[in-house]
């Protein structure tokens, strides 16, 4: 099972780079891709198109429009997990209501702006799902939160 991050530009990779540390941590084998939907959109067609022969997940990295995560679930029947990045004038809402807005039949889910991190873990739960190790990392690494006093 592997994921596949991409991003419509370079300028999120430091976002991608906290999705990459929590799948290291799991030990979950993924490839990070720089496909702009607007720029290349041949590329991210291909892309798409055949991601499931490669992955069981994408995690799709974008801002403003936002349009890259509805279009590759546009072209695939795999999970797609939208991260709004902030930027522009709208400081990232304007992405995360692109993301989470789709037409009804193609869903894509979506996770906080910029939480890349949160993005790589709702995916290690959909892997977990059909595998019982990835599974078990993740009840231990929430255990961590069970025993934390909660702030209000």
């Amino acid at each position: 099972m592997r994921v596949a991050i991409v991003m419509g530009s370079k300028s999120d990779i430091p976002i991608a780079e906290n999705a990459e540390t929590v799948f290291r941590e799991f030990g979950v084998e993924f490839d990070t891709l720089v496909i702009s939907a607007h720029r290349t959109p041949n590329k991210i067609r291909k892309f798409a198109v055949t991601a499931d022969q490669k992955y069981s997940v994408v995690i799709a990295i974008a801002g403003l429009a936002a349009h890259l995560p509805g279009v590759i679930a546009s072209m695939t029947v795999l999970p797609v997990i939208g991260v709004p990045v902030e930027s522009g004038p709208f400081s990232g809402k304007d992405a995360l209501y692109s993301i989470v807005q789709m037409p009804g039949g193609i869903p894509v889910a979506c996770v906080g702006i910029g939480n890349a991190k949160n993005a790589a873990l709702l995916a290690i739960e959909i892997l977990g799902s059909q595998d019982e190790e990835l599974r078990e990392k993740m009840k231990e690494y929430r255990k961590q939160f069970n025993d934390e006093e909660i702030q209000v």
